[in-house]
């Protein structure tokens, strides 16, 4: 009998959910928007500001771990832990929990991945950097080439350590996102 993910060691978990990256599928744009018409149906009770396609899959044409990432944005007096419990009602997993930010997770099974997987990212109205990084890696594609080639080189080195992989991306991250905050203001 397959341990539950709640019992697995980070390692464990690491193992069994590498990092792997893929071609672009126009796929990821279906899955997020049914995701998206189910978080409005079951976050219907809470002030959600904005809901958006973030991460990798939402940049046209680069390659991307087989994971779309959504950010829900509620209002600055909504505690996100009770939109958080709302969501895991609904069969999500817990990844992280920060006072103002937290993380979840759907498609994750003990078996490995499921045919969709999410991450859906729970901040306050504002708090939202990866909107202005998605815009200006759609806008520039050839500085997203640059992200994807960064990202295909960090994969087999850090397969098996998410932490390590998100790190190594960081300083590439916080430079574009400056650049784009800079250039589109307060778009959002």
């Amino acid at each position: 009998m397959k341990k539950e993910l709640s019992e697995m060691s980070l390692e464990e978990l690491w193992k069994l959910f590498p990092i792997f990256l893929v071609p672009h599928n126009e796929k990821w744009a279906d899955d997020y928007r049914k995701m998206e018409t189910f978080l409005q149906t079951i976050l219907s009770d809470f002030p959600v500001k904005r809901i958006s396609h973030i991460g990798s899959t939402a940049i046209p044409q680069i390659w991307a771990k087989n994971i779309v990432d959504i950010l829900v944005e509620v209002s600055d007096n909504t505690p996100v832990i009770d939109v958080s419990n709302a969501l895991k009602q609904n069969g999500f997993l817990e990844m992280y929990a920060e006072e103002k930010r937290i993380a979840l997770n759907k498609g994750y099974t003990k078996n490995g991945f499921a045919d969709s997987v999410y991450h859906v990212h729970l901040r306050y109205i504002g708090d939202n950097d990866e909107l202005y990084f998605r815009d200006y890696m759609t806008e520039y594609p050839q500085i997203a080439k640059e992200y994807q080639s960064l990202k295909l080189t960090l994969w087999k080195k850090f397969e098996h350590n998410r932490s390590a992989y998100t790190d190594a991306k960081t300083d590439f991250i916080r430079k574009w996102t400056a650049e784009a905050r800079e250039k589109y203001k307060n778009r959002y």
